[in-house]
């Protein structure tokens, strides 16, 4: 952005007389320049989970969407696009984008189980992908068989789980993507490869793609002479991956709790796909994985990121590195990930005892707040307990109480399972078989201000906000399946007045012949963006908006 009044060597409003495929060649020099990257469309661009590297699940663009329209007669179901396998990951989103061949496009970018990705016209103008990559087949590769991790989570089959990330730069697309490959007659090995796919054709990009290796010194689970190794069957990527200051992050928990597993978080060269950094929560124990839903780590302006763990020991008060129901701040170097700043809770020792992760959930770093506390970070997890701490300061441990945290809130309901969404000094989130809630903070406090009518099944969900800055806020949510039905009822998407959340909107069940969606899957999020609402399910992605816009 311009400071003063500086004038940039090069204005955004160019940038209109160009193509799209000719911008995206010199946005890397603007972006040298200083030039910000999201005024180089009017509409929104939606290019990691949660909207951004905060991960407050708030678009702030929404200017279609609003309390007064969203409702069962101007809104509903508009079309679905049909995909080889379920949707856990949160789509994405580019508008007027140039694909070669095919014209110019709003694009929708999904990823599936079935180790595929897809890029659709968002406006369904056709329901063919414009292109469509798939990392099975040949040489005996497959997806990954859910019964092979021994958990029935994710079934019948694993392939991409975690959100991918856009570096719009450098049209680039980056996914994590889990394959079983044969390696001779009777035998197969478990790979995970990071991928670096061009946004308008898919074709892989810098050398990729590379596979995922790592091994850290410790003597923790499953570690052999004195090096513990990462394990791409036992190890499952949940969390979305991130993109800050040219580095794309990874990170890793396990599917069901199946030893050995540990917490990993690992940093890649943008532009070389290069390893330059590798963290693991428990070398000397085990556990203690990065999980947060399908919500993604987190990171601020300065590039420093911040991850939540599950259970597992924690003995960093004591001399030790294993930080189990931990949230670590992390920052990279060239060739390293260190750890900077910790909190953990004081009764630690109890949340791992009852299997209450705190790193079930995910970081929201809130934007700048006035009082002694200006940075202040969100995190919850199974424990039902909302902790706001100071991300300068994060505190440490303190084995008497939490002095140590801005704020420790226990609301009661279930526990959290993803994260809340921020907006306008309210966070919103929804547990475990328990309702949307809203929360005014005021100065680093606080305070519960109302809640919502409809329950939300076990696992709850992570909220997303629409708003056209702090005007005609709606609270989004999809319901999901619980964890022990292999095949779900529909998903339910439900729309509430941020404003007062007792005021259900819309809910797809309203309309059900028309707008009842797919078989629901677990933790996923619905990208809201330019008036419509996409929403993954079991076999297909669910198009939303207003029912006007299909004439």
């Amino acid at each position: 952005m311009r400071k003063g009044n500086a004038r940039p060597l090069f204005h955004p409003r160019w940038l209109k007389f160009a193509s799209p495929s000719r911008a995206l060649r010199i946005l890397p020099a603007l972006a040298t320049l200083g030039v910000c990257l999201a005024t180089l469309s009017a509409r929104a661009q939606v290019l990691t989970s949660q909207y951004n590297n905060a991960r407050t699940g708030a678009n702030l663009h929404e200017t279609v969407l609003t309390p007064a329209n969203v409702n069962s007669n101007e809104f509903g179901a508009l079309f679905t696009l049909p995909v080889d396998g379920a949707v856990y990951a949160e789509p994405l989103y580019i508008p007027d984008l140039e694909i070669p061949g095919k014209g110019t496009h709003n694009v929708v970018f999904v990823a599936t189980e079935h180790d595929s990705v897809y890029a659709f016209d968002a406006d369904g103008k056709s329901r063919a992908p414009l292109w469509k990559v798939n990392f099975t087949g040949g040489a005996g590769v497959t997806t990954v068989p859910g019964w092979d991790v021994s958990c029935p989570f994710i079934q019948p089959e694993i392939g991409i789980t975690s959100t991918p990330v856009i570096d719009y730069s450098s049209g680039t697309i980056y996914v994590l993507a889990r394959t079983k490959e044969k390696s001779g007659t009777f035998s197969s090995r478990y790979v995970q490869r990071l991928h670096a796919l061009a946004i308008t054709t898919g074709a892989e990009k810098f050398g990729g793609p590379v596979e995922i290796k790592a091994s850290v010194e410790g003597h923790g689970d499953g570690s052999s002479g004195g090096k513990v190794d990462f394990d791409p069957l036992h190890e499952l990527p949940r969390s979305a991956l991130l993109l800050s200051k040219g580095k794309v992050y990874l990170s890793w928990a396990s599917s069901c709790d199946v030893a050995p597993y540990h917490g990993w978080i690992m940093a890649y060269d943008a532009r070389t796909l290069a390893q330059t950094g590798v963290f693991n929560t428990s070398p000397d124990a085990g556990q203690s994985g990065v999980w947060a839903g399908d919500a993604g780590i987190a990171a601020d302006d300065q590039g420093n990121v911040f991850a939540a763990t599950g259970n597992g020991k924690f003995d960093a008060d004591s001399g030790g590195r294993d930080y189990g129901d931990s949230l670590v701040k992390l920052a990279s170097s060239d060739s390293r990930l260190d750890l900077r700043d910790y909190f953990t809770p004081f009764d630690q020792a109890q949340l791992n005892a009852d299997d209450n992760d705190l790193g079930s959930g995910g970081p929201v770093l809130i934007p700048d707040q006035p009082g002694q506390h200006p940075h202040l970070l969100t995190i919850a997890g199974k424990g039902s307990t909302i902790y706001l701490l100071d991300r300068d300061q994060l505190g440490h441990y303190d084995s008497s109480d939490d002095r140590h945290a801005v704020q420790r809130l226990s609301p009661g309901g279930g526990g959290f399972f993803g994260a809340p969404a921020y907006w306008n000094h309210h966070l919103y989130y929804i547990g475990s078989d328990d309702f949307l809630k809203d929360f005014v903070l005021d100065r680093g406090v606080l305070t519960p201000a109302a809640r919502g009518t409809v329950q939300f099944i076990d696992p709850g969900a992570t909220p997303t906000v629409s708003a056209n800055g702090t005007r005609n806020a709606i609270v989004w949510a999809l319901s999901s399946k619980r964890w022990n039905e292999r095949d779900g009822p529909p998903m339910v998407l439900r729309a509430f007045d941020a404003s007062d959340v007792s005021r259900l909107l819309y809910s797809s069940e309203q309309d059900a012949r028309r707008d009842r969606g797919g078989v629901g899957v677990r933790f996923n999020i619905p990208l809201v963006v330019n008036g419509r609402v996409y929403a993954g399910a079991k076999a297909d992605v669910e198009v939303y908006g207003l029912l006007a816009s299909t004439k």
